[in-house]
């Protein structure tokens, strides 16, 4: 009997790897067809020692194809459980491999954008920009180090499971697992992306509401403060227990206070609410950015903000 022909781990390995680069020569007529039959190659070299087959599996490999780059890994997982059991004599047709590469490939984009782009990726990299804004070196480092482990261990992991379960992992495609998925990343990353709204968007209405004359006491009487450090101590005591209104005599509270009493940071949710609704409507990103620059300048000099 005939030894069967079987992709060892280190070979597997070595695809992960190469489909790293999957968009390295991304192309407008077939896509992502350079960077899929780049990776494959260590496979097709393993299956099909004559050469008139690693030419023609590498022609297979060469149609149109275009997904999200992480979760493209299951689909080479089956893709080199097929082509395995095409080596091994089963008549696995170029069409049916073509196929599962194209039915795959369709629902799987969808998940790609809301799990990576818009939930793990804002959320590491918010967190690493705040330690970054504290003048720590582990911020850059952190989004560097963590992202990529978990990129490429996603990508290993979901490849060698594509690879043992082979063509059933397609019937998880229309049981609506990746339709919970979706969703549950999608509602995740906004309410990541809300939570940052506050620290991110800064929004402050200089517009006077009211100046109220405070009564004796309720502010520091800078005449009546001993000299020299028993001053200052004095001051530094008075403010401590009065807060920022304790520095004039008048008390003013502007639009930004008011609203803060409401709502911290409403006026940054609305804004950020606003420019979504803007890209909604097909309103260009360069468009809104001139506009903001240009408010925000007016509303400067006009004293609003």
């Amino acid at each position: 009997m005939e030894k069967k022909i079987q992709l060892s781990k280190k070979e597997r390995f070595s695809v992960a790897l190469r489909h790293q680069y999957l968009q390295g020569s991304w192309n407008y007529e077939r896509m992502q067809n350079g960077g899929w039959a780049f990776s494959i190659i260590p496979a097709i070299k393993k299956l099909y020692p004559n050469k008139e087959d690693q030419v023609a599996a590498l022609q297979r490999h060469l149609e149109f194809y275009n997904t999200h780059p992480y979760v493209s890994s299951p689909v080479m997982g089956v893709t080199l459980a097929l082509e395995e059991e095409r080596a091994n004599g089963v008549p696995v047709e170029d069409a049916a491999i073509q196929g599962v590469k194209i039915g795959m490939m369709g629902p799987l984009a969808g998940v790609g954008d809301p799990v990576f782009w818009f939930t793990a990726r804002p959320i590491l990299g918010a967190l690493g920009a705040s330690l970054a804004l504290g003048g720590s070196i582990a911020g850059p480092l952190l989004f560097f180090f963590v992202w990529n482990i978990m990129r490429f261990g996603f990508m290993w992991y979901t490849q060698e499971f594509g690879y043992k379960v082979g063509t059933t992992i397609t019937k998880d495609l229309s049981g609506g697992l990746l339709g919970k998925i979706t969703q549950g990343a999608s509602i995740l990353g906004m309410f990541i992306i809300g939570a940052l709204v506050q620290r991110w968007v800064s929004i402050s209405f200089t517009s006077v509401v009211s100046t109220v004359k405070q009564s004796k006491g309720a502010y520091i009487d800078w005449a009546s403060l001993p000299a020299g450090t028993d001053g200052i101590k004095a001051a530094l005591e008075q403010y401590s227990s009065l807060g920022a209104t304790g520095l004039n005599p008048e008390k003013v509270t502007t639009l930004q206070q008011n609203l803060d009493s409401l709502i911290p940071g409403f006026a940054a949710v609305l804004l950020t609410l606003f420019c979504c609704w803007l890209l909604k409507k097909k309103v260009s990103p360069i468009v809104i950015i001139l506009a903001l620059f240009g408010v925000g300048i007016i509303s400067r000099v006009l004293g609003i903000m």
